[in-house]
């Protein structure tokens, strides 16, 4: 099962690292990434495989938003399907 997270927040050290390193320790691999800054903010997409991942769904979303907090970002996540439904032209 396909999700895509989406962090949002000012560009400081360890955004990445910490959000990748949160997702490995939870078996959830990450398919594709893609990071921009524009001036001082930070933007990440990600395509994640959630299957293995021993969190439920509700559970992540929380953890994610908390995550985010602790760091000074903001971190969304979306099932795949959600995600494509919504941004359909």
């Amino acid at each position: 099962m396909k999700a895509i997270i989406t962090v949002l927040g000012n560009d400081k050290v360890g955004i990445i690292a910490k959000t990748c390193s949160y997702l490995a320790s939870n078996n959830i691999n990450i398919l594709d990434i893609s990071q921009t800054i524009v001036q001082d903010y930070f933007n990440m997409l990600m395509i994640v495989d959630i299957q293995n991942s021993k969190l439920k769904f509700e559970n992540l979303t929380e953890a994610l938003t908390g995550l985010g907090n602790e760091i000074g970002v903001v971190i969304k996540i979306q099932h795949e399907d959600i995600f494509n439904s919504m941004h359909r032209v």
